[in-house]
């Protein structure tokens, strides 16, 4: 009989699907709810999914429906699809000093896009310790927030919150009102800033950075940023460009709205329209209720959310380099250019492929589903537009519909953080491990488009 070995891209599937089934089961169990409370099969497996795939979307208040070993259980969920599967199981079998075989150095190759089989897992478990280390740091951050309010418990308060901000899932143990309640504490602010901000650029882009910066101690700005690669540069400025853009649509849209920007003084307006726009990069904290956001406001965050972060971090979305990649062909097709080429360099037909199906099948998928929600909820279409392109991107924010849904509803949402979670990554693995052949050459059919 023929066995059937499972792919990279099967293997993350499975991976994700199997973390969120035994957190599911994990959450159910009697110790891991707070005493006097409950949770059924479609909560735990909503909130189990939620934290595997990072998203931060709840149907019930985390901080009062789990005990500390329900939290706990959700902690090591976001920890673990922050990380990814890849990045998780390598960690494991180098604990238990398990030998990496091959087939496991390719998946770890396919998983991060690396060029060579060389140096991976190093490269993982630097990942680890990066990770780790910069959840400290939040975690500390933290601590001068949540210590002198709770006591003891604040400095579990700050390991959580550090760990969700880093993996960009959002969910947090202070009710249901998220970070409102901090809108002008300015640590809490710019710690979460600072964790969703370095977790949304992606692990090569720090490689690229510590490389770079050891390498060219003394050059100067201008001669560093040059000899950054392709992929660092995008990734910077398309980050920069997306975070400033949507600060200063927020603050054009909503500085008068009484009930989001307009009772807060000049500055404390720029610092909340800045978390915002930085949330939105699929990290799901709020500082303000997003149902009191204007229409469009709202817009402008559908598709800040849709793009979430960057390559082989932990947000979510279809990823920045993707847009700057379809924007750059359809400039090359509006000059009439052969080649698609981006800061001087040409981008290979293979690479726009892969960036039109990942938009292609995250947009369809968010169609569908959409109207799926609207069909089974019977909700206001803002709201449930928003509750779906935040599931798929991964974000965790919510205009108030997620605690009304339905069990079918909860199932729906349920599937659409799953696919956001493992649909652009398996399709960019799917596309490189691909292989082709020549052997057969169709005749070319010219078709009118536009």
């Amino acid at each position: 009989m023929r066995k059937h070995k499972l792919t990279a891209t099967g293997i993350i599937m499975l991976g994700f699907l199997f973390g969120a089934m035994l957190g599911t089961l994990c959450l159910m169990l009697p110790v891991s709810v707070r005493p006097g409370q409950k949770i059924d099969f479609f909560d735990a497996l909503f909130v189990a999914m939620s934290s595997v795939c990072v998203t931060g979307l709840s149907t019930v208040n985390i901080g009062q429906t789990f005990s500390v070993l329900g939290q706990i259980v959700i902690l090591f969920l976001i920890q673990f699809g922050g990380l990814g599967i890849v990045t998780f199981t390598t960690m494991v079998l180098c604990i238990f000093r398990r030998r990496i075989t091959l087939s496991e150095r390719i998946l770890i190759q396919s998983a991060y896009n690396l060029d060579t089989l060389s140096g991976l897992v190093k490269l993982t478990m630097r990942i680890l310790k990066i990770t780790l280390c910069l959840e400290g740091i939040g975690a500390i951050g933290y601590c001068f927030v949540f210590v002198p309010e709770y006591g003891f418990k604040g400095i579990w308060y700050s390991v959580f919150h550090a760990v969700s901000a880093f993996c960009n899932a959002g969910i947090d143990l202070l009710g249901g009102n998220s970070f409102c309640e901090y809108a002008d504490n300015v640590i809490l602010n710019f710690t979460t800033i600072f964790l969703i901000i370095v977790s949304g650029l992606g692990f090569p882009v720090y490689w690229e950075i510590a490389r770079y910066s050891s390498a060219r101690k003394g050059a100067g700005a201008n001669q560093y940023t040059r000899k950054l690669n392709l992929q660092t540069r995008i990734v910077l400025l398309a980050t920069a460009v997306l975070i400033l853009s949507g600060a200063v649509l927020t603050l054009l849209f909503e500085y008068d709205n009484p009930d989001t920007l307009g009772g807060m003084g000049w500055p404390q307006k720029m610092m909340a329209a800045f978390f915002q726009s930085v949330t939105l990069r699929t990290a799901g904290f709020a500082t303000i209720s997003q149902e009191y956001f204007r229409p469009a406001s709202c817009m402008v965050y559908l598709i800040l959310m849709f793009i979430g972060g960057s390559p082989a971090g932990t947000a979510g979305g279809v990823k920045t380099v993707t847009i700057v990649l379809l924007f750059a062909s359809m400039i090359a097709n509006i000059k009439g250019n052969k080649d698609v080429t981006v800061m001087r360099r040409k981008i290979a037909d293979e690479t726009i492929r892969r960036c039109v199906a990942i938009v292609t099948f995250s947009f369809t998928v968010l169609l569908v589903l959409t109207v799926s929600l609207l069909a089974i909820e019977k909700s206001g279409f803002l709201d449930t537009l928003y509750e779906m392109t935040s599931a798929i991107a991964t974000v965790g924010l919510s205009r108030g519909l997620t605690g009304a849904l339905h069990p079918a509803g909860k199932l729906l949402v349920s599937l659409t953080m799953y696919l956001g979670r493992i649909g652009p990554i398996t399709l960019a693995l799917a596309f490189n491990n691909r292989k082709t052949s020549d052997t057969i050459s169709y005749a070319e059919s010219k078709i009118i488009v536009g």
